[in-house]
């Protein structure tokens, strides 16, 4: 665990206005700027923010029967399951952040492993090339050993209430009784039809016989996952690991796969969800908590926020071109680090604690300039035995966050990769293809690639929980996004939004997206950002392009005593209070 910090409300912070549409408020019990400074918060109500309403009910449900923000976050993670199956579950994995009622933090890893017996060369074809990405991704080939069972087990052994069964009960009710197709579900069940559709079991549960997605608003029952959850509840994670279900999914993964490192159920029995050490960073008066290797999420996010600091960020503005140069300036120093150091930490050494020292960033901002652009950018770390690899990024990805009644804080982003994950559909949920956020290519010119496959290794990802805490030392924002590498920006992009535009939560999520990993500079199709490239061209970006990107933020803040909620407005999240 990291040191204490105090769960509570930054005081000076501007009220946030309720609003209808996704944005909710509870009230705490007595204002937070008059507790003791180790007394926790207690608030009239919990609080959760998920990407669908029937699962932050699940979670709220779960914390009306005295759950803690943990047994929530389980509850409202097996919920999404059911109702939103293309992006996350219990075939897939995720990062979980918790802060107890004293204020410890810590960081819980469920990333997903390759099989023992894969190798860097898995996604390579016959004459040594990358496979194309869709080829890589349905079937076997693409799939890890699922991580978020495990994690919750652990997260629950720890910081649980309730029964671990009982837990189950939202999820296997909408399995069984059915929930209703909703737009976003039906779109990407047209949309991925590739994955969505290829197994059979899964046809027969959201296709027609005409081979089309089942219209929207039609109740869909899943009541093999209903089995499978009920089986998980009376069992525990060893009915996951060990046994029918693991013989079943590495069977299946087997047949599916090609060449290169076949699964086995002893890979599955093998599997370890671990506690990380938290990775923290000062912005501004703010303490900033995000997750570790294997993510790339807190140095990313924490990167691209110190090296700002040089900048009145708050003053220029969401309106500035300006202000927005110097953010896609700052991702691209922040991004040329993660690229080439960022990996599995059991694998390879990640020198977080170099790519994070203030002495480093403030170097790197003072390479930005507010009236022109970089010319090149490159990591700023010597780095002589490795290269830049080739790979993709998760796109079906979940995040969901629970504050409860004490003050104890869950961010847990959960993901299957692409929308439906690698296809393959076992006990009535799909299993991922979280394989394929390895580097394609193993090495280049000699040098190996950090985040290349190996035989037990978890692959790179962007996914990064968050929390803040104010200069008071409490606990202010818990925020994470989903959309492959464009995570972390939208986290940055809301932290900027709360904490240097001070805007409410919802205004903070509802702002446009800019994401410049390379030279190439994207801006949210159809935003205000949209209307803002000639300014950035400009400014020297010499490619600066609208694109539509996978956007979903959740978030809960703590404001005068008060929890307030929002989900994106580009997807169909809400935040549901107890």
């Amino acid at each position: 665990m990291s040191r204490s910090l105090t769960l509570g409300l930054l005081a000076s912070l501007a009220p946030i206005a309720l609003t209808l549409g996704g944005c909710a408020a509870t009230t705490a019990t007595a204002p937070s700027s008059v507790l003791a400074a180790n007394q926790p918060a207690v608030f009239d109500a919990g609080m959760v923010s998920a990407a669908d309403r029937r699962a932050a009910d699940a979670g709220a449900e779960i914390l009306r029967q005295g759950g803690t923000a943990t047994d929530a976050a389980i509850a409202t993670m097996l919920a999404l399951n059911v109702v939103e199956p293309q992006s996350s579950g219990i075939g897939g994995g995720g990062f979980l952040l918790l802060a107890d009622e004293q204020g410890h933090v810590e960081s819980w890893d469920g990333r997903e492993t390759a099989p023992k017996a894969a190798t860097p060369s898995r996604f390579l074809d016959a004459s040594g090339q990358p496979l194309p990405f869709r080829t890589a991704v349905i079937g076997g080939l693409s799939v890890g050993i699922p991580g978020n069972i495990a994690m919750a087990a652990k997260a629950h052994a720890a910081h649980g209430r309730l029964p671990w069964a009982q837990l189950f009960q939202p999820a296997i009710h909408l399995a069984r009784e059915g929930f209703v197709l909703s737009p976003r579900g039906y779109a990407s069940l047209a949309r991925s039809a590739d994955t969505g559709a290829h197994d059979p079991q899964a046809r027969a549960i959201f296709y027609g016989v005409d081979g089309k997605p089942l219209p929207q608003g039609t109740t869909i029952r899943n009541p093999a996952l209903a089995s499978t959850l009920e089986m998980l509840a009376a069992k525990g994670p060893d009915g996951f690991y060990k046994g029918e279900l693991a013989r079943e999914i590495a069977a299946k993964v087997a047949a599916e796969t090609p060449s290169d490192g076949k699964m086995t159920a002893a890979d599955i029995t093998a599997f370890t969800a671990k506690q990380r050490p938290g990775v923290c960073a000062q912005y501004r008066v703010y303490k900033i908590c995000s997750m570790g290797p294997p993510s790339s999420g807190a140095t990313t996010v924490l990167a691209t926020l110190v090296q700002l600091e040089n900048f009145d960020i708050g003053a220029l503005g969401p309106d500035s071109p300006v202000a927005w140069h110097l953010i896609a300036e700052s991702q691209r120093l922040a991004y040329a680090d993660r690229e080439l150091f960022l990996a599995d930490p059991d694998f390879v050494t990640v020198p977080v604690k170099e790519l994070l020292d203030p002495s480093y960033l403030h170097q790197r901002g003072a390479l930005i300039a507010a009236d022109r652009t970089m010319a090149k950018v490159t990591a700023g770390l010597p780095a002589p035995h490795l290269a830049l690899g080739k790979g993709y990024e998760e796109h079906g990805t979940s995040h969901f966050v629970v504050i409860d009644r004490q003050g104890n804080a869950a961010s847990w982003t959960s993901t299957v990769e692409s929308a439906f994950g690698s296809g393959i559909m076992v006990g009535g949920f799909y299993l991922n293809n979280e394989l394929t956020d390895f580097s394609f290519i193993p090495e280049k010119d000699g040098a190996k690639v950090a985040n290349r496959v190996e035989g037990g290794k978890r692959p790179r990802s962007s996914m990064a929980p968050t929390l803040v805490y104010g200069p008071d030392g409490k606990l202010l924002l818990v925020v994470g996004a989903a959309g492959g590498a464009t995570i972390p920006v939208q986290v940055i992009r809301a932290l900027i939004g709360v904490l240097d535009w001070k805007l409410p939560v919802d205004k903070a999520l509802a702002l446009p997206v800019l994401f410049a990993p390379t030279d190439t500079i994207n801006v949210e199709k159809g935003s205000r950002l949209e209307a803002m490239i000639p300014q950035l061209t400009a400014l020297g970006h010499g490619s600066v392009r609208a694109l539509e990107m996978p956007l979903k933020t959740n978030a809960v803040a703590v404001v005068d005593g008060r929890l307030v909620g929002a989900g994106d407005p580009r997807s169909e999240g809400v935040a549901v209070s107890q």
